[in-house]
């Protein structure tokens, strides 16, 4: 048991040190493989035995207060842990396979956080964005696929609003994926009857200015974000779409009234994690870059705001939707490549090629 417990502390300690932002445990009939996410690429760290692989699963998942006897469902948990100082949340995920349990863990650094000068690769992005945090009342939805950045954009848009503004602001998240001082979060524990909705009628009486909610995830959601925004609240909230209109559709999809989305929306954001040339080695990076940080990483955004969000919505309310002149996620794309920023991979990964034609 301690050559595990050895083991585990290893690889926490490996992933750390490089900046992975995942490590994978993935096993086959008599091997398992171990990977780390470096830079949004699967990187090879080392080859266990389906032995220790069982012992390995088992010791992270009992460690996350998971259940260790279970291993035929799906199962979710959550542990801290310390590299050289640095807070590091842990958020573990297992699934059955038909060999053994694969177990994925997040790892969410809790002390590190970005200026919004520091998200984008456009310095005009990020000016919008701070442009949006000045807002006191409405709905700002952040959209994206998963692991796109957009919680990190929330936590950075949400301390920008208290660096300029002495803000009351509250979050209610399922879980909280980062400890911040400052900001007052609350978890969701349908354990205990803490759920969405009584989460957020304690926050209306906490006198909040801004409100984070997690994730629109389905229909009780949505509306607990419309209602919060139409309390006169600013209220950050995110989506899984894949582009800025598909946010409106889904609130539409959710059963969301028209004249309540028109009330409220002020700002969808839709983003993309690319990866900016790098100024040191010419094509693939050498193990040298792989310790280094995650500064290769930066967004791309696609903003809906302001005169064309307000086009966006009567055309898809009304049924024929007229093509809006903004900066899509595809046309940052290319105006990123054509100007040298990042690579074509990160193009070929988000973007359609055929448009460079």
């Amino acid at each position: 048991m301690e050559d595990i417990m050895q083991k585990s502390k290893l690889i926490l300690n490996e992933a750390s040190k490089r900046n992975a932002s995942d490590i994978h445990i993935v096993p086959s009939r008599k091997i398992a493989n171990i990977y780390f996410r470096i830079n949004q690429k699967l990187i090879l760290f080392d080859e266990i035995s389906s032995a220790v692989c069982e012992k390995l699963v088992s010791h992270f998942k009992f460690s996350a207060s998971m259940d260790i006897g279970e291993k035929r469902k799906p199962q979710n948990g959550t542990l801290e842990f310390s590299f050289q100082s640095r807070r590091i949340s842990l958020r573990l995920s297992s699934i059955p396979t038909p060999f053994q349990e694969s177990l994925v863990i997040r790892l969410l650094p809790q002390d590190d956080s970005l200026k919004i000068e520091q998200l984008s690769l456009f310095s005009t992005d990020s000016l919008l964005l701070k442009q949006l945090t000045k807002k006191r009342n409405g709905l700002i939805i952040i959209t994206g696929p998963t692991g796109s950045g957009k919680t990190t954009t929330l936590y950075s848009m949400m301390l920008a609003a208290r660096q300029a503004d002495q803000l009351n602001i509250v979050t209610l998240e399922d879980p909280i994926e980062k400890r911040t001082e400052g900001l007052v979060q609350m978890e969701i524990n349908d354990k205990v009857g803490l759920t969405y909705n009584e989460g957020l009628k304690a926050i209306l009486r906490h006198d909040p200015d801004l409100i984070m909610i997690g994730e629109i995830r389905d229909n009780l959601t949505a509306q607990l974000a419309i209602r919060s925004a139409m309390t006169g609240h600013l209220v950050l909230t995110t989506m899984h779409t894949k582009d800025t209109v598909s946010a409106i559709y889904r609130l539409l999809e959710l059963n969301i009234p028209k004249h309540d989305i028109e009330q409220t929306l002020i700002g969808v954001i839709a983003q993309r994690l690319v990866e900016r040339k790098c100024p040191l080695c010419k094509v693939n990076c050498s193990s040298f870059c792989e310790k280094l940080n995650n500064s290769k990483i930066t967004a791309i955004y696609e903003m809906l705001v302001s005169t064309n969000l307000e086009k966006a919505m009567y055309g898809i309310f009304e049924e024929r939707p007229d093509p809006i002149k903004f900066k899509t996620i595809q046309s940052q794309l290319i105006k990123a490549y054509a100007l040298g920023y990042i690579t074509r991979c990160s193009l070929e990964k988000w973007g359609d090629i055929s448009e460079m034609a």
